[in-house]
Order: C-alpha cells, then structure tokens, then sequence
C-alpha cells in the first residue's frame, strides 16, 4: 500500500488531528501577541489516560507546523503520569501504583472515563474521586527567539 498524503490523513476522523491543530491555535495565537520569529523548543506533555497515537499527532502537528509556516526547531514529548485524589478522604494516588489486569489497563487507555468503573479510592474505597493530572495534552515548555 503506498504511503498516504497529508490531504488522505486529514480524511480520518482521528482526535489526534484536532489535537495538533489545536497546538498551532495555541502558537499562532501567541505568535501573535507576543511578537516572537521561531520556536527553539516545544515539548508536548501527553496525559497518560489521554488516547493519543503518538506517531500520528507527531506527524499531524510536523505538517500543520509547515502548513502554517511555523518554524519548530525540535519538538519533543513527555507522558505525563495519571494522578488521582479522593474527594471524601482526601487520599492522592497514582495510576501506576495500582494493580490493574492488562485488560482493564487498556480499557481505561482507549476510554479514560472508564477509569471510574474500574478504580476506588485505595484508602475508603469511594469512587468520589478527581483525576488530577494524565488527561489531555498540555504545552510543557516553549523556547522562542524572539523577533
């Protein structure tokens, strides 16, 4: 099968297009505002119950940087762990620190919502809990020169 082009990528419905191009909003915006010429370096913290492809939104965000004319030296990414606390006894906890199934696991990466049918609170058991960090994608650091 021959390699796909950009305009066949962007026929998929994939969340990691919207993602990237909501990443070149955020710099074109800032461009913008605070006048700058080029990116040194953008690192990408993505959320680890988040469902990114990460070689599709590596390669989604590479061609709306050229599409947009923005110039990125280096982009690079971070997993950003999955964090938790308890609204009813205040207890903090990781993803990571739980002993979950390979299925589950996967389960909760293709539907993080579903962390909530799977996780309780280790401490009282509630399932009254926020997700504190691991969700979404988030601008991590941004080295500009400036004009």
């Amino acid at each position: 099968m021959p390699a796909a082009k950009i305009s066949e990528w962007k026929a998929f419905p994939m969340h990691e297009w919207a993602l990237a191009e909501a990443v070149i909003e955020y710099l074109k915006e800032r461009r913008s505002k605070e006048g700058w010429k080029r990116v040194r370096r953008l690192v990408i913290g993505l959320g680890e119950l988040q469902n990114v492809e990460r070689e599709v939104f590596e390669f989604a965000l590479n061609s709306l940087l050229e599409e947009n004319g923005l110039p990125v030296d280096e982009v690079g990414f971070t997993v950003v762990k999955a964090s938790f606390r308890c609204r009813r006894c205040g207890a903090s906890w990781s993803l990571s620190n739980l002993d979950l199934s390979d299925d589950i696991r996967e389960a909760i990466h293709f539907l993080p919502e579903a962390v909530y049918a799977f996780v309780a609170c280790p401490r009282c058991g509630s399932r009254d809990y926020e997700i504190v960090e691991g969700r979404g994608l988030t601008i991590e650091e941004l080295e500009v020169d400036e004009r």
